[in-house]
């Protein structure tokens, strides 16, 4: 068991860091500078959240000193068996609460509030491997649904039987990339598809990338760079479609900063039948498109650091396999399998991010030990 003092000390420390930031966040010219007043109410929220567990775990070891003095000192007999049952529930306590003090600890990648852009992409399998991105996508749809989280189209490119051969969606909510983050990769399918007359099991694959949407001010575009176009939309969408044109295509050219080469970012929209709305989602989607490509050199270098099996920024990576017959989920950078396949295609995935999560905070633990 952890020595109190050395956890109280190290959350004093945090304690004056709290009043210091929460006096910073009232402070006009802070509030002027945006990305650091975003940094700094992001700060003053986590550090709330410990503030929190230490003002229970300081209550949970004054009510044990308290009990123990009674035990010791007091002769009434009622008075001695309440401290008994009080000493007792907050020793059970106080291990629990040291535990979420050190995961509470545990530095929070700086990413994990932000909204979302996500991609998904048929891999090997033809016909079926556009069906199983589909399946995929409808999985998140509900799982998004049921977090209370919105999710928004961007662009799709339909498979010829159904699914898509890929499909643009942004996610927006509270936690979006913290909670989401762990099912980049490539994810697997066996099964026999509804496209096999023989009846054979096929392996199909499906490609999940998610992006952490960036922020107007943590990239700099030139907007005046961008070259626009804008088509007819074709697919569902009744009257509108193939009449207006509000799809809309941009073309930027952007430096690379690691290779010091141009290259021509293209991106379509043509999620909604509003041009200015396209447009403004298109932004988005560059905006993100350019951070992602900047942020992934710090993102290599957390996993050069970390080894960690369970985010390591690599999207080549096969991390789950789907088997139908079995009845099956298996996620292979921790071994979790559930066996309620229907469920977890319903969208009920929350399981096992959680046993992601844990993995990924036990990696954390052990490079901070308390």
């Amino acid at each position: 068991m952890p020595d109190n003092n050395s956890i109280l000390e190290k959350l004093e420390g945090l304690e004056a860091r709290y009043q210091e930031v929460s006096t910073l966040i009232a402070d006009p010219d802070v509030i002027a500078d945006q990305i650091r007043y975003v940094k700094l109410t992001k700060e003053y929220k986590d550090l709330g959240d410990i503030m929190n567990v230490r003002k229970r775990y300081i209550d949970c070891l004054n009510a044990i000193t308290e009990a123990k003095d009674i035990l010791t000192n007091e002769s009434d007999t009622d008075m001695k068996e309440m401290a008994r049952e009080e000493l007792s529930e907050n020793e059970s306590l106080q291990p629990k609460l040291e535990e979420e003090i050190k995961i509470a600890l545990v530095p929070k990648d700086p990413e994990d509030a932000k909204n979302v852009q996500m991609e998904i992409r048929a891999g090997t399998g033809g016909d079926e491997a556009a069906l199983f991105a589909g399946d995929i996508f409808n999985m998140y749809k509900r799982f998004c649904d049921s977090k209370g989280w919105s999710l928004s189209v961007t662009a799709v490119n339909e498979g010829t039987v159904g699914g898509f051969k890929e499909i643009d969606f942004a996610v927006s909510g509270d936690n979006v990339y913290g909670t989401l983050k762990y099912e980049s990769g490539v994810h697997r399918v066996q099964r026999v598809p509804a496209t096999e007359t023989q009846g054979r099991m096929h392996t199909s694959a499906a490609t999940v990338a998610v992006l952490p949407e960036a922020e107007k001010f943590e990239v700099n575009i030139n907007e005046g760079d961008i070259k626009w176009d804008t088509f007819r939309s074709s697919g569902a969408g009744g009257q509108n479609v193939n009449k207006v044109e509000s799809g809309v295509r941009l073309r930027y050219p952007w430096k690379n900063p690691n290779t010091g080469e141009v290259e021509e970012i293209l991106i379509e929209c043509t999620e909604t039948r509003d041009q200015p709305k396209n447009k403004e989602r298109a932004l988005s989607r560059l905006r993100t498109f350019i951070y992602d490509k900047e942020h992934q050199k710090y993102v290599d270098d957390i996993a050069s650091r970390r080894k960690s099996l369970v985010s390591s920024g690599d999207r080549s990576a096969k991390i789950r396999t789907y088997n139908y017959p079995q009845g099956r989920v298996t996620d292979h950078r921790i071994g979790f399998t559930t066996h309620d396949l229907t469920g977890f295609m319903n969208g009920n995935i929350q399981e096992m991010i959680d046993a992601l999560t844990v993995a990924e905070n036990a990696e954390k633990l052990k490079e901070t030990e308390l």
